[in-house]
């Protein structure tokens, strides 16, 4: 029943990055009915995505990495690849993936109370801040300074999503050809084709690669290439302010909505702009970049835009919206992840989606590199941080505190 399996753990050099440690057989592991049943799991989960709402900068690719790092690194709730199924099974649905992945992870550890624990908690922190900005923005007319913070929070960020990257594609590149299709992903994602469609893509090809091996189960692959196809290749007068439709629009949103902020953008202009005229473009981008500066989703722009509209009661309305859909799809879906793992040619769909995952967080990367390495400082930052994290297992929260401390003595001292 029990045996001994290798996988990647950060911050053991002197073994290569492996360590071995007993786990149950696999089909008991990725079992969401075979979820630890202590009695301080619900608290453990609560207090966790707590912490990780109010620290976890850097959008989807951070959050998860800052996931990654707690869950299986640091208390081994779950395996690498049981992480890897889940994220994959993320990426399938419409939404947050960042936000799905806590939803799911509460699940996998304290049941449906943990689902909704986890998720909840996650969001609650930066839907407090973004209604703090709100406030401040409506009634000073300005953003709040947040430059020097970012200055020193990004270059760390930076660190744990490299680190977690590493580690991630250790378990999840299994032959040549998911590296070849991990690597097609990324190349793909710079091109800027639709993400849903690389993902499915990415499936649809590993099936299509196994089709030998496992028989006619495989041609099932053969049905997601068209909509792959499809994906890669796709003023009115002002209307009343609405509570309800403002409700049912982010409600629509979040049921449809793949792919990052970008795409998320597109939605908000055209419903909220063009449409409904409710907001002006420069509205639209301040309500971005509150979303993107915060700790948190960078859904939680929903709340800022709420709140611009229909106050206090529109932020909340906007904010339940976009995220309720999360919370049913993961509900859905769950389940199935440990069937889709068991199933040969299921599996060989999900391994394709996780390596296309880790393509698109890799060019996530690449652009966030962009911003976060500007100078000779913040170089050193991310390097002092990938040292402190990989070989001396520092916390990552610290880090990520320590960097935010450097930035804000950076730019008092003037540089």
């Amino acid at each position: 029943m029990w045996r001994h399996v290798a996988f990647a753990v950060p911050g053991e050099p002197e073994h290569g990055y492996r360590t071995s440690i007993p786990r149950r057989d696999e089909s008991m592991m990725n079992d969401t009915n075979a979820r630890p049943t202590a009695p301080d799991a619900l608290p453990e989960v609560a207090r966790l995505f707590f912490k990780l709402g109010w620290i976890a900068f850097g959008g989807p690719a951070a959050h998860i990495a800052l996931m990654r790092e707690e869950v299986v690194r640091r208390r081994r709730w779950l395996d690498d690849q049981h992480f890897l199924d889940l994220l994959g099974a993320t990426n399938l649905i419409p939404g947050p993936n960042s936000t799905e992945l806590a939803i799911h992870l509460g699940y996998a550890r304290a049941g449906w109370r943990g689902l909704i624990v986890a998720g909840t908690l996650f969001i609650l922190p930066a839907m407090t801040i973004v209604l703090a900005l709100a406030w401040a923005y409506q009634r000073f007319g300005e953003l709040p300074e947040a430059t020097a913070l970012l200055y020193g929070v990004k270059p760390v960020i930076l660190a744990v999503v490299l680190q977690a990257l590493w580690t991630l594609g250790r378990t999840a590149v299994k032959d040549v050809w998911l590296a070849a299709i991990g690597a097609g992903a990324l190349a793909l994602y710079l091109l800027g084709i639709n993400e849903i469609g690389i993902l499915l893509l990415a499936g649809a090809l590993v099936g299509l690669l196994r089709l030998r091996r496992y028989g006619g189960g495989a041609q099932a692959a053969l049905l997601m290439l068209p909509n792959a196809a499809l994906l890669i290749a796709s003023g009115q007068s002002p209307v009343p302010v609405s509570l309800w439709r403002l409700f049912l629009i982010f409600l629509k949103i979040g049921s449809v909505l793949y792919g990052s902020g970008y795409v998320l953008l597109a939605f908000l202009r055209s419903d909220l702009v063009l449409n409904t005229r409710w907001l002006t473009d420069q509205q639209l981008l301040d309500a971005v970049a509150i979303g993107q500066f915060t700790p948190g989703p960078v859904f939680t722009t929903a709340t800022f835009i709420g709140y611009l509209i229909g106050g206090w009661a529109g932020a909340i309305l906007a904010t339940i919206g976009i995220f309720l859909p999360s919370f049913i799809f993961v509900a859905i879906t769950n389940p199935w992840v440990p069937r889709l793992r068991r199933s040969p040619w299921a599996s060989a769909l999900l391994d394709g989606v996780n390596v296309a995952s880790l393509g698109l967080m890799a060019g996530v990367t690449l652009q966030l590199g962009q911003t976060a390495l500007v100078d000779l400082l913040t170089a050193l930052l991310c390097l002092i941080a990938g040292v402190l994290l990989i070989r001396y297992k520092v916390n990552s929260v610290w880090l990520v505190l320590g960097g935010g401390i450097v930035g804000l003595i950076a730019r008092w001292l003037g540089w």
